[in-house]
């Protein structure tokens, strides 16, 4: 069979790694593809700092790379441009294309998608949501035929790992960053991953393809986990919970909703116990039922498993002159704002320790409509808390009577605010 020429983009971390599994795996992926994988190039920016690969397949020509006689476009460089213009040039001429992208297609899947349907060509994207764990492709055609009403999950390795280390350490959040960085858990520049953004890349990727509905990163509430403390870790556990920065996609009412924020969730769910870098989704489907995903989310080589396994399925589909599945957005829901999703809160007030507090604090919540669902006390006279966990309701009255709150004279501060997901305990 006429071999399916590849033009791979990028050769850092991930790249490196596809190009060792189709070298040490090429007669397998012929036998599974029915032609051979041959890889006609590779972009790069330093030529000199790829000793381990053929310098002959090294170039800084991306753009005459994908305008090359090849039939498979594999991207694993990653931002925005000049990827988008790459991707867009090699669909728009019929080439099928790999990605593992989770901003791009966060921001422009739609622009993406018109072009390979316009062309009839692949855009597969496995690697951009979880690494090695198979998410994607379960969404688009495994559960094709049921409804998907929430998908939630970690997503982002960077911050399991650092609140997993808090909760088992009980070290605040600064010394977990410095440890998870000295490990190589996290970048130098961590903004990434631990203000939210990467996870909610990866959220609006989910709601899109889960609710045949385009959802754009910008459409996702985001929050990190910088303002996680050792004391949040020990008000969670005390409830019988741990924290962790969850990307929460829902189907309600009509409605999507998708979220990005750490919350406190029971011990007993199936999240809770996901440590160190890893990431789960958890997917829950009318027919199907309870779903969980897990395995490795980042990574030079799982992430290249993902890849690749994109790859055999493009090839494939080019040797038997078919394409995979096409963009589901037929549903065009809209998207509710996070002030409209119900939730609920766990609240730590340092307060004055005298007669009327209580009384005072609930007021507020009974003015917004917020039924509380505990409280205790805690400490006496300059070293007085008090500790509230609320029933679901909107966020933004949620909000609203936190914000009231702290204007409260016998209130001092609003130590810390952590939405709560899961049964209520």
């Amino acid at each position: 069979m006429k071999p399916i020429r590849v033009a791979l983009l990028g050769c850092g971390n991930v790249g490196s790694q596809v190009v060792r599994l189709l070298d040490e795996q090429a007669g397998d992926l012929t036998a599974r593809i029915g032609a051979p994988i041959e890889l006609a190039g590779i972009a790069v920016r330093r030529p000199d700092r790829h000793r381990g690969v053929p310098k002959d397949l090294l170039t800084t020509d991306a753009a005459g790379l994908v305008a090359s006689d090849v039939d498979v476009v594999v991207e694993v460089i990653g931002g925005i441009e000049p990827v988008r213009g790459l991707l867009l040039a090699a669909l728009r001429a019929g080439k099928s294309v790999v990605s593992a992208n989770k901003v791009l297609l966060a921001e422009h899947a739609g622009e993406l998608f018109a072009a390979a349907d316009e062309s009839g060509a692949d855009l597969y994207f496995e690697a951009a949501v979880a690494g090695a764990i198979p998410l994607l492709r379960p969404l688009r055609e495994s559960l094709a035929g049921d409804r998907i009403t929430r998908v939630m999950g970690i997503v982002n390795g960077t911050t399991n790992f650092i609140l997993s280390a808090m909760d088992e350490t009980g070290a605040n959040y600064a010394e977990t960053l410095e440890e998870a960085s000295r490990l190589g858990y996290a970048e130098a520049d961590p903004t990434a991953d631990v203000d939210g953004y990467d996870a909610a890349s990866k959220a609006a990727i989910l709601a899109s393809i889960a609710f045949h509905t385009r959802v754009n990163a910008g459409d996702v509430y985001r929050e990190g986990i910088t303002a996680v403390t050792a004391a949040d870790i020990v008000a969670a556990r005390t409830l019988g919970r741990t924290i962790k920065l969850l990307a929460i996609c829902e189907r309600v009412d009509d409605t999507v909703t998708a979220r990005v924020h750490p919350a406190m969730i029971p011990r007993s769910h199936p999240l809770a116990s996901v440590g160190g870098a890893f990431n789960a989704v958890f997917v829950e489907a009318e027919a199907a039922g309870q779903l969980m995903f897990y395995g490795q989310g980042a990574g030079g080589a799982p992430t290249a498993s993902a890849v690749l396994g994109d790859l055999v399925a493009v090839a494939r589909n080019r040797v038997a002159g078919g394409h995979g599945p096409r963009e589901s957005a037929y549903a065009a829901l809209p998207v509710r704002p996070v002030s409209e999703v119900s939730t609920r809160y766990h609240l730590s007030l340092d307060v004055a320790d005298k007669a009327g507090v209580l009384a005072s604090v609930a007021a507020v919540f009974a003015e917004h409509d917020v039924s509380i669902a505990a409280v205790r006390q805690e400490g006496r006279i300059d070293d007085a808390s008090l500790v509230i966990v609320t029933h679901a309701a909107p966020d933004a009255a949620l909000r609203s009577t936190v914000d009231k709150v702290a204007g409260l004279p016998a209130v001092r501060e609003v130590v810390s605010v952590m939405r709560v997901e899961g049964e209520e305990s």
